[in-house]
């Protein structure tokens, strides 16, 4: 793919319980309704690939990225950060300035991803354009944290937003 002609939101996810592959499906949702809004179905492009079928060129292809991903025990789930480890040289200083945002899901809290998500992204030198967006199941007993999620009606027009905000982005 031509940098020139077509460009490319990478959404990147990982999900145990379902709520991270939920919220990029949404996410990827409201990118096409944003596209098809502005006519631009033809120049941009958005594909989500889970995190385990990642390589650097989906990385270096892409203009813009949205992570969606679960926080386990206060930091990134581990394959969303291997994901970012086994790419992270290859593509160090080949993704300057693109922009990113991130959908996480969690227990209680979700900080603690999101500083880590922060910190990859930051020497990725990536540009946060929206606000990390964290969604607290507030799940607290084993059961409750492996019980399947499911999305309300706030986190899905959250995740559209976000999805369409980057979808946007790469209008201008």
């Amino acid at each position: 793919m031509s940098l020139n002609t077509c460009r490319q939101l990478l959404m990147i996810w990982h999900s145990r319980t379902g709520a991270a592959r939920q919220l990029a499906e949404q996410a990827e949702e409201g990118a096409l309704e944003v596209l098809q809004e502005l006519g631009e179905t033809e120049q941009i492009r958005i594909k989500r690939l889970h995190c385990d079928q990642v390589q650097a060129q989906d990385l270096r292809d892409s203009h813009a990225y949205l992570f969606c991903a679960p926080e386990n025990l206060a930091s990134l789930s581990g394959a969303m950060k291997e994901c970012l480890d086994r790419n992270y040289y290859e593509v160090l200083d080949q993704l300057n300035g693109r922009p990113y945002s991130a959908l996480i899901s969690a227990g209680s809290d979700g900080q603690g991803a999101q500083r880590q998500l922060e910190r990859i992204c930051t020497g990725w030198r990536l540009e946060l354009t929206a606000p990390i967006r964290i969604f607290n199941f507030h799940a607290q007993t084993p059961e409750a944290i492996l019980a399947p999620k499911i999305l309300n009606e706030e986190h899905i027009a959250q995740a559209r937003e976000a999805g369409g905000h980057l979808a946007a982005l790469l209008c201008l």
